[in-house]
C-alpha cells in the first residue's frame, strides 16, 4: 500500500483559512489536484493567488449550505479535473452557546453548518464517485471522505453545548455513511482533533493569553500542534494505506482525552 495521493483530485471545504487551508496546501505539496471551497472569496484569493489553466489548484467561492452551490462546486471540480477522488469536509464553525437559553439558535446554526453541510456535500460527491466507477471490476477504492470533527464530541463544556452536539452528530454521520457506502467501495472516516492550532483556537488565544498555558498543561504532550500535523492524519485516511479503514474517528489531540475532563474548551 502507498501513502501517495499524487494525481488524485480532492475537494477541501473550509479551504480559505486555518486547518482547511493547511490540508489543501499539504495535498498540493503531495501532488494532488485540489479544489479549495469556501464562502470567503477574498480570503481564497489572498491565500491562493492566481490559478493556472491546467494546473493542480482551483478555488470555488459560495455558501455551501445551499444545495445549488454544492452542485456548482461539484460541476466546477469536474470541469477542472474531470474526476473527484477525495472529499475533506473541513468547513466548521465554533460559537459559544448558553445551555439554559431556550431562545438561542446556536444548536440549529451549528447543526446546519457543521453537520448538514458535510452530509449534503458527502452525498453529492459520493454519487459522482459511484458514477465514475461504473464498469470497473477491480477491488480498488472508489473514493474517500474525511470529516473534521472534534474531541468536543466526547467532552463537555457549558459554553460549547451546541458545538459538542454538532461534533457528536458528525461522528455518527461518519459511521452511518461508512456502512452505507462500503458496498460502493467508498470509505468514510473522521479526524477528531483538539490541541491543534485551528482558526478558532487562534482567535481564542488572542482574547485570552492564559488560555495557551491551560491547554498545554492539560495536554500530555505539552504543546499545541500545528495544522500541518493534522493534515498528515487526513492524508493517511485519504490514501491507499488505509484501504481497510472505514467508519473510524481518529483522535489527534496530544493525549488530551486521556485525562479526566477539565474546564478547558476543546477546539
Amino acid at each position: 500500500m502507498s501513502f501517495s495521493i499524487s494525481g488524485k483530485t480532492a475537494i477541501i471545504t473550509g479551504g480559505a483559512n486555518g486547518i482547511g487551508l493547511a490540508i489543501g496546501r499539504h495535498f498540493l505539496d503531495k501532488g494532488a489536484n485540489v479544489m479549495f471551497a469556501d464562502m470567503d472569496e477574498k480570503q481564497l484569493i489572498k491565500e491562493l493567488g492566481e490559478t493556472e489553466e491546467g494546473g493542480p489548484k482551483r478555488y470555488f467561492a459560495g455558501d455551501l449550505r445551499e444545495k445549488l452551490t454544492l452542485a456548482n462546486l461539484l460541476s466546477a471540480t469536474i470541469d477542472a479535473f474531470e474526476h473527484v477522488d477525495i472529499l475533506v469536509n473541513a468547513s466548521r464553525q465554533v460559537v459559544p452557546s448558553d445551555p439554559l437559553d431556550p431562545e438561542e439558535d446556536a444548536v440549529e446554526l451549528l447543526l446546519q453548518q457543521n453537520l448538514m453541510t458535510a452530509l449534503r456535500t458527502s452525498q453529492l460527491v459520493a454519487k459522482r464517485m459511484i458514477k465514475q466507477a461504473e464498469g470497473r471490476e477491480d477491488d480498488e477504492s472508489v473514493g474517500t471522505i474525511v470529516n473534521l470533527s472534534s474531541i468536543a464530541a466526547r467532552r463537555s463544556h457549558p459554553d460549547l453545548l451546541a458545538y459538542s452536539i454538532s461534533a457528536a452528530a458528525l461522528d455518527q454521520m461518519t459511521r452511518g455513511l461508512a456502512v452505507a457506502l462500503a458496498p460502493h467501495r467508498i470509505r468514510v472516516n473522521a479526524v477528531a482533533f483538539g490541541s491543534v492550532m485551528s482558526a478558532s483556537l487562534q482567535g481564542a488565544l488572542r482574547e485570552n493569553r492564559d488560555f495557551r498555558n491551560d491547554i498545554e498543561e492539560h495536554t500530555p504532550l505539552g504543546r499545541i500542534a500545528s495544522a500541518a500535523e493534522l493534515a498528515e492524519a487526513v492524508q493517511y485516511l485519504a490514501c491507499d494505506s488505509s484501504a481497510f479503514v472505514t467508519g473510524q474517528v481518529m483522535t489527534v489531540d496530544g493525549g488530551r482525552t486521556l485525562l479526566d475532563p477539565v474546564s478547558v474548551p476543546a477546539h
